[in-house]
């Protein structure tokens, strides 16, 4: 970063408007690309992978899991960042979004077809890294839209609405997987991954993006190290912001990346119908989530209030985990699954409009907020690891330890956002 920005200087980052007039039709498109990467990317990583996984030997299912989990989060962290810089830079007259929009879509559904033929390990890491190659590219150039084209005054209304259309993919590709039969591991990956691309891919036919033809530097190596690094000395709110999202996303993950197995081992389900069981945990924690992103991200714009709800909802969300670890049936492990919903889907909305709040510079904004999106994407690589010898304590398949370690990491999400100055 050339320069030091201070809280006011942030804050008038935060207020700058969208850059080009948009078409009628564009915030409908944002929201159903959105919906489609989160569609494919979790359905495959947190159904039909650990589903995949449990049918070609159950004895070995947590330890592939993890291994995949670990290589793939550990791809996208690379990855993500570095797509949004290059975004940034991107010279063509299709815009500096757009092709990465449309080419990180075609890409991701040749991973899906990749995993869908998958008969071990090693085949469905290759297709899982082929598959977070391209929507990880996706992604990057739709978050960048978010502090590009969506005004601040309705950012958290707009970042609710996309945050409960995440709840939606959830549930419709929890559903959809639960009614295949257990015999079509093809379908499990390339209906999930075809539905999702084509989604995503739609937007770049209805959008006025930035173009910049004009030459640019080639990047140096230390630019290309910039892309994974915020100095919190010059952007103090940004690294704390930051830490929170991390923190509380790591939390939830070490429940949403074993569910199916906690189903099985801890509550007693059978594997052949866990499946159906997991769909219905992940349609309720869904469907509140939906609600509650609606919901406060309506009332943080309307209070003018982000740093507030984002606290409380970092605090229930840990509740929720608290009770987790204390069911011992589905019924109850459904209600405690209620309630990191309300707060999840709170919490994921409105932190959202705040991270949008205080990028250092929207004139990098792709760079910025592929950061912002290595909060939901370490987790993915550093949760496997952290999970692995927590699970392997006490004779294995600990899962009362691996409760114990995200609420320890919800709480010190909590406290994150504590020092957050430049918004409310």
């Amino acid at each position: 970063m050339s320069h030091a920005l201070d809280t006011a200087q942030q804050g008038a980052v935060a207020a700058e408007e969208p850059m080009t007039p948009q078409p009628r039709g564009f915030y409908f498109l944002f929201l159903l690309s959105w919906f489609g990467l989160n569609l494919a990317i979790g359905t495959i990583t947190s159904v039909s992978i650990p589903k995949a996984f449990a049918f070609l030997d159950d004895a070995t299912k947590e330890t592939n899991l993890s291994i995949v989990s670990a290589v793939g989060g550990l791809l996208v962290i690379v990855l993500t960042p570095l797509a949004g810089r290059l975004s940034d830079r991107t010279r063509s007259r299709l815009g500096i979004r757009r092709p990465w929009i449309l080419w990180g879509s075609v890409v991701g559904f040749v991973g899906s077809i990749v995993l869908g033929f998958s008969s071990g390990l090693w085949s469905i890491l290759l297709g899982l890294v082929i598959l977070k190659c391209g929507l990880g590219a996706a992604n990057a150039a739709t978050h960048a839209l978010l502090a590009e084209q969506i005004p601040t005054r309705i950012r958290a209304r707009v970042t609710g609405i996309v945050s409960a259309s995440t709840g939606v993919a959830f549930i419709l590709g929890a559903g959809i997987v639960a009614m295949m039969p257990n015999d079509t591991q093809w379908a499990w990956f390339i209906v999930p991954g075809a539905i999702g691309s084509i989604l995503c891919g739609l937007l770049y036919f209805r959008m006025n993006d930035i173009v910049r033809t004009e030459p640019r530097e080639p990047l140096s190596l230390r630019e290309v190290l910039g892309s994974y690094w915020v100095s919190p000395r010059t952007a103090p709110d940004f690294f704390w912001a930051w830490t929170c999202r991390l923190f509380v996303l790591m939390s939830s993950t070490f429940v949403s990346l074993y569910l199916l197995y906690i189903i099985i081992d801890r509550l007693g389900v059978s594997k052949e119908t866990a499946t159906g069981v997991q769909a219905t945990g992940m349609a309720l924690f869904a469907l509140i989530a939906v609600v509650s992103a609606v919901l406060f991200g309506w009332l943080s714009d309307k209070l003018g209030r982000r740093k507030m709800i984002v606290w409380l909802s970092c605090t229930i969300s840990a509740g929720g985990l608290v009770a987790c670890m204390l069911a011992s049936n589905v019924p109850t492990f459904f209600a405690a699954l209620a309630i990191m919903g309300a707060a999840q889907g709170a919490f994921l909305s409105v932190d959202l409009a705040l991270m949008t709040e205080v990028l250092p510079s929207t004139s990098e904004a792709g760079k910025d907020l592929g950061i912002v999106a290595l909060s939901a994407q370490l987790p993915q690589f550093l949760v496997p690891v952290i999970a692995l010898p927590v699970l392997m304590t006490g004779g294995g398949q600990n899962y009362t330890a691996l409760f114990a370690v995200g609420i320890v990491f919800g709480v010190l999400g909590a406290f994150a956002v504590l020092p957050v100055k430049s918004v409310k």
